[in-house]
């Protein structure tokens, strides 16, 4: 059976403002001001989000300014994130520049073996 998965793009030249919410996948390259709340976010570089992010995963590149929790999240060198960050899984590309705190996420919120966050440096 074929997949029904979406993936809604937000191209360069839009502005939202207003809280997001999707069960399925985004792709961010304008700006936000308002909350996000979505299976997988992916975030362009030029893009700039001021709002709470949750979601299953994202690949952050952009500007944020705003807590963000997720269970696998990766942020690139280009990302420039202002706020706290929560995770199972974390992945940061060396030049990131994050303001804020980093921290597992609470207890029972993550389906995880070992108990323990999984942090890597990307080269």
């Amino acid at each position: 059976m074929a997949s029904t998965s979406t993936f809604s793009v937000f191209g360069a030249d839009i502005k939202i403002k207003g809280d997001i919410s999707a069960t399925d996948d985004l792709h961010i390259d304008g700006s936000v001001e308002g909350d996000i709340d979505c299976g997988t976010l992916v975030q362009g570089e030029k893009s700039r989000i001021s709002g709470t992010i949750t979601a299953e995963s994202a690949r952050l590149a952009g500007t944020i300014e705003g807590a963000i929790t997720a269970k696998t999240l990766v942020v690139l060198k280009s990302a420039k994130i202002t706020g706290d960050v929560f995770y199972d899984t974390l992945t940061i590309e060396q030049g990131a520049c994050v303001e804020g705190k980093f921290a597992q996420r609470p207890q029972g919120s993550a389906k995880k073996s070992d108990g323990e966050p999984v942090l890597s440096l990307a080269n």
